[in-house]
């Protein structure tokens, strides 16, 4: 049972990080699913997906929920029942969710070098000047985290990473920073806070993960 970590982002709103060692038998059999989960869960073409999807359903039931208290909404945002506002975010041996009182987005990628190569497509890239190489992949890591825990915690049709949520400013040793959606003339601001996961197992930092929470502000 490898939960990974439990994260106090703030005083309403915790995030559990689950490392994924198990096999799929083994996850399979520690987790009841309703009937719409398993066909969902069937109908993955990666093992990889599904043992994330699985690892998801594990960190429910220890934060003493489980499958049955989940549903999502027309556009395929999650919900618990009780009202409690959650996230999900899965990235290769890694599965994530937060829970709070207040509307909340999550992300969580692994640190990979790629990220810069596509910086161009999502950011605006003068924030990653002056940057070693390494620090280069974990702010463009961020940035992304950044917008794709804007977009789930929103969850319209229409939004752009490029043209409609902007970061500002920020340093790696911050831990946090803020942005802004800009969409359908409205601006709406966001407190984030991320962290960088250390798989704790002696591989190279970029194969860590960052975490990244978007907290809309009042």
């Amino acid at each position: 049972m490898p939960l990974f970590k439990v994260i106090d982002i703030n005083p309403t709103s915790k995030v559990f990080l689950w490392k994924i060692t198990e096999d799929f038998n083994e996850l399979f059999r520690n987790v009841a699913l309703k009937d719409t989960s398993l066909a969902r869960l069937e109908g993955m073409k990666s093992e990889g997906h599904q043992k994330g999807f699985l690892a998801v359903r594990m960190l429910f039931q220890y934060a003493g929920y489980d499958d049955f208290d989940l549903y999502y909404d027309d556009f395929g945002k999650p919900h618990l029942k009780d009202g409690t506002h959650i996230s999900i975010s899965h990235s290769f041996d890694f599965a994530a969710i937060v829970l709070s009182e207040c509307n909340i987005g999550i992300d969580l990628e692994q640190i990979k070098e790629k990220i810069v190569r596509l910086a161009p497509r999502f950011m605006d890239v003068s924030h990653l000047e002056n940057l070693s190489e390494t620090d280069t992949m974990k702010k463009a890591t961020v940035v992304w985290g950044v917008k794709e825990a804007i977009f789930k915690l929103k969850n319209e049709v229409g939004i752009s990473f490029q043209d409609h949520i902007f970061e500002d400013p920020f340093l790696l040793s911050d831990k946090k920073c803020s942005a802004e959606l800009h969409f359908n003339d409205v601006v709406r601001h966001y407190a984030i806070i991320f962290e960088e996961i250390d798989c704790g197992d002696g591989e190279e930092k970029d194969q860590n993960y960052m975490l990244v929470c978007a907290v809309e502000s009042e």
